[in-house]
């Protein structure tokens, strides 16, 4: 999807900046032509000659250049690229972009940008969650910006918290999605589960896993840029996703199945990624179990309903109901018992080892056929299984 692309990536003066390196060099593998702008901050870091020497062409800094502007530089900068890239995407840069601030090269050429704009924020965390930065991502994202990240880990300064910059892989999958041209899915609702559930024992006890939603996320965004009408179902820590995803969160099994159940009533298709908790805790307790003395104990759990299921056995069902199966073993067997067991039209069945990683494989089944999905990215897995639904019969 990057071959032959155009990206221009804005580059914010950070420590996360040194990364931005990592990913021009991905984008650049991917086929696409590179082309960068530098903060002032920026080159504290990280020099111009870094960005030439990966890219093949001149990093732009400053916006009086004499000899571009008297081509109106910043303006043809901007028409020449098919999308921008900004990061790291500091507190600074987000509150200039909100307030629509022209004060560099950078903020400027965005004044009359008209191309997509993925924005991979990075700060401390509490410069994330500030009120300011609050609103002024919220005012972007109303605007059309796309957001990625920023994500969960040991900050530079030594703190943990959010506000690290995604992973480069992360920025490239997510701005994919923003280049679709072909609104092949322009009409259709989608609704769409994604990410672990987490079911409470006590007051700080969860039972929970290793789910990550990005696979979710990244059909919800992929499936939004073709056209489509897309809700998602997120579970806690399931990605951000194009601006025009309509996103319910939820934590608990049950949670989900509500939402679910309202959103998909309206649906064409229904797909099932998320990894539900089986069970549930049969007594959750509203403060702190206490250890004491005890050395063993005993719990019960029960059964959390079939979301997938449910959805499938519905009066008013989805078109297409697609379930997903994570198993350790005998992948292709135990998916086809589960694809009769839930009634739904086909199963995506992949190894538990993907669970919150950046590749995909598995496989595509229905009752008719079974298909190797054999990818490197979980954002080509995302593309090749939306692919398989188009193909479905009506």
């Amino acid at each position: 999807m990057l071959n032959g692309k155009r990206i221009l990536i804005g580059i914010g003066g950070g420590i996360a900046v040194y990364r931005v390196a990592e990913l021009a060099r991905l984008l650049i593998k991917a086929g696409a032509e590179v082309r960068c702008v530098m903060t002032k901050s920026a080159r504290a870091f990280v020099t111009p000659l870094t960005f030439e020497a990966l890219t093949g062409n001149k990093v732009h800094t400053e916006l009086f250049d004499l000899t571009s502007e008297r081509e109106m530089g910043h303006i043809q900068l901007a028409r020449w690229a098919d999308a921008v890239v900004i990061a790291p995407a500091t507190a600074n840069i987000l509150a200039r972009l909100s307030y629509g601030i022209a004060d560099d090269l950078l903020t400027t050429m965005m004044q009359v940008n008209e191309a997509p704009v993925l924005l991979a924020p990075a700060m401390n965390s509490s410069m994330w969650e500030s009120d300011a930065t609050r609103h002024n991502v919220e005012t972007l994202k109303a605007r059309g910006f796309s957001f990625v990240g920023p994500e969960q880990g040991q900050l530079a300064c030594g703190e943990q918290g959010i506000g690290r910059l995604s992973e480069p892989e992360d920025i490239v999958a997510a701005l994919q999605p923003l280049l679709w041209e072909e609104q092949a899915l322009k009409g259709k609702q989608w609704v769409i589960n994604a990410g672990p559930t987490v079911e409470a024992w006590d007051a700080v006890r969860l039972l929970t896993n290793r789910a990550s939603g990005k696979l979710g996320a990244l059909l919800a965004s992929t499936a939004t840029a073709m056209g489509a009408e897309v809700t998602l179902i997120a579970g806690p820590g399931t990605p951000s996703t194009h601006p025009q995803v309509k996103r319910i969160n939820v934590e608990s099994a049950d949670e989900m199945l509500a939402a679910c159940t309202k959103s998909a009533s309206n649906a064409d298709t229904f797909i099932a990624t998320a990894a539900v908790s089986d069970f549930r805790f049969h007594e959750m307790y509203t403060e702190k179990m206490k250890r004491g003395s005890t050395t063993s104990m005993h719990v019960e759990l029960i059964a959390n309903p079939d979301i997938v299921a449910h959805i499938a056995n519905m009066e008013r069902r989805p078109s297409h109901v697609i379930a997903f199966a994570a198993e350790s073993s005998n992948h292709i067997e135990y998916a086809k018992v589960k694809l009769s067991q839930k009634n739904v039209d086909a199963i995506v069945a992949n190894d538990v080892n993907n669970m919150g990683s950046h590749s995909a494989s598995g496989w595509w089944i229905t009752p008719s056929c079974e298909t190797t999905i054999d990818t490197d990215t979980k954002q080509a897995f995302a593309e090749e299984i939306i692919q398989h639904i188009m193909e479905l019969n009506p």
